[in-house]
């Protein structure tokens, strides 16, 4: 594994980055009321390029004051759909005229590729039209008893919702919140990760522009523990969104718990990739590889875990790792780069951990540590080179554990009945990826997956009006298209006689001997 970078020891940094990042309440930028900051660091040199606001109590109670003040007496709620539709496919545009703006933030704050990271700002702007259109198309169901009765639906939005969204792809994983809870009449908390808040503060002005009302829109920076807990707490927040780790995800339950907020988590996951003997093997390398390394591994729905049939073992083995070593690693911002650097050294800690074990509990064929002729100035930088390990018994540590980096576990298989076993055997149930050219055993076999999206000779390719969401350790609830509608909502069921009332008169017939 080469470094794509060698002949230089300096990466590229963007024009007027800021070196101060505030919260944003009630439309302004304001900094904590106890002046507390973070440091926010460049994960390829690992330097601090900028300080951010770190959210305490008293700032989320600001934040949710504001919008709870939006939700109850401004005018969101109460719009018309076709009028909120109108402001969010003016984000929508706003989005996508700094795409390239917006992808060169997101590459510099998370590590990930340009050519990945581009893709992430369209499919941002993407999600603000989608759910545009679905409000305006939302119809709700009407009953009728003939001559009796009339029943019908009336939705409403619940209030101010807490979202509290990811470091890998984050500027897109956030408008997957947004726009249905604003598209929907809520007003919004937004609580990023705290390893990359860059992106997320160009939702203001965005916001602003578009005509979005003061307090609509509400961000927050700071620590889980700190900022995340109190919004989860808080008594005015009636419903929080949250996508992240599961053991944050379980902490998030235990504390919302009191107040009996609606949920939704989409949390961690082990996604199998099975590969029959009769799959098209290129094809199927091809997805594996893409479905494991894309976003530096950095995924929730990453197939690291591939299940092979025995019969084609070794030849997937000797062509995945092959090609494994030769993706290219680099400068997040070099075109070529396919993998880039982890996110933060904490993860990369994490992440090397892992790399170690695997060594102990299978074959190493690919990777294993820093990628190789790494320029001398990035020696301590947050890079793993795409690493391979085959024969991994499901009882290993990186056969059950989410690594959520550029590592995969290679598992053979005898039989159909042993690759469904295998894929189930784990916590976890987000995604599965089936390789097969049999049509009845690719739904059959599905459909026996402990897993809450499944892709049949594909890698993750995403329908919006789809559920998104899994099962077991990996989630609570589902969110996409309609889904999301319902989430956000409460759906009032009102009940209308049209005729005599035929109610049990209770305590007409008089008392005998009265």
């Amino acid at each position: 594994m080469t470094f794509t970078s060698a002949e230089t020891s300096t990466h590229y940094v963007p024009q007027d980055l800021p070196t101060h990042i505030q919260h944003y309440i009630n439309g302004q930028f304001v900094d904590s009321v106890g002046g507390t900051t973070f440091d926010v660091l460049d994960p390829v040199s690992n330097t601090n390029y900028a300080t951010a606001a770190a959210g305490q109590k008293e700032d989320i109670d600001l934040a949710v004051g504001a919008a709870r003040e939006a939700f109850v007496n401004g005018p969101w709620p109460q719009m018309k759909p076709r009028e909120r539709a109108r402001i969010l496919n003016k984000i929508a545009d706003a989005v996508e005229a700094q795409e390239a703006r917006l992808a060169e933030l997101e590459t510099f704050d998370t590590g990930l590729p340009i050519t990945q990271a581009k893709g992430q700002a369209l499919r941002a702007a993407e999600n603000f039209r989608f759910f545009a259109d679905l409000v305006v198309a939302q119809f709700d169901d009407a009953m009728k008893v003939p001559g009796s009765q009339i029943n019908y639906v009336n939705r409403k939005p619940i209030g101010v919702a807490g979202l509290i969204t990811p470091w890998n792809t984050p500027f897109m994983l956030e408008s997957w919140k947004l726009a249905p809870a604003l598209a929907t009449g809520n007003t919004v908390v937004l609580k990023p990760a705290e390893f990359t808040p860059l992106s997320a503060s160009l939702w203001a002005q965005i916001f602003k522009d578009a005509g979005l009302p003061d307090g609509v829109f509400n961000l927050v920076n700071g620590l889980g523990e700190e900022a995340g807990d109190a919004l989860v707490k808080h008594p005015d927040v009636p419903l929080i969104s949250f996508t992240g780790e599961t053991t944050t995800g379980q902490t998030i339950f235990r504390n919302a718990a009191a107040n009996l907020k609606g949920l939704s988590m989409e949390l961690g996951g082990k996604s199998p990739c099975v590969v029959f003997a009769d799959a098209d093997l290129d094809a199927a390398i091809d997805s594996a590889l893409f479905g494991v390394f894309s976003l530096n591994g950095e995924r929730c729905t990453a197939g690291s875990r591939i299940l092979v049939e025995r019969a084609i073992y070794d030849e997937f083995c000797e062509k995945f790792a092959a090609r494994a070593r030769n993706i290219v690693v680099g400068d997040p911002h070099d075109p070529k780069t396919e993998v880039g650097a982890l996110v933060h050294p904490e993860h990369y800690e994490k992440v090397a951990k892992y790399v170690e074990i695997g060594k102990t509990e299978g074959r190493l064929l690919a990777g294993g540590g820093r990628p190789e002729n790494m320029p001398a100035g990035l020696n301590n930088s947050n890079y793993i080179a795409p690493t391979v390990f085959a024969d991994v018994a499901p009882d290993a540590r990186i056969f059950q554990e989410e690594i959520f980096g550029p590592v995969v576990a290679i598992t053979p298989f005898e039989n159909e009945d042993e690759a469904l076993a295998l894929a189930n055997n784990t916590r976890y149930g987000l995604a599965a990826y089936i390789w097969t050219q049999n049509l009845t055993r690719a739904h059959n076999f599905s459909q026996n997956l402990e897993a809450g999206m499944v892709w049949l000779n594909s890698h993750n390719v995403r329908d919006l009006r789809t559920p998104f969401g899994g099962v077991k350790a990996s989630g609570l609830g589902h969110e996409g298209g309609y889904r999301s509608i319902d989430f956000y909502t409460d759906q009032q069921a009102v009940h209308i006689t049209l005729g005599a009332v035929h109610t049990p008169k209770f305590g007409h017939t008089p008392k005998s001997g009265a």
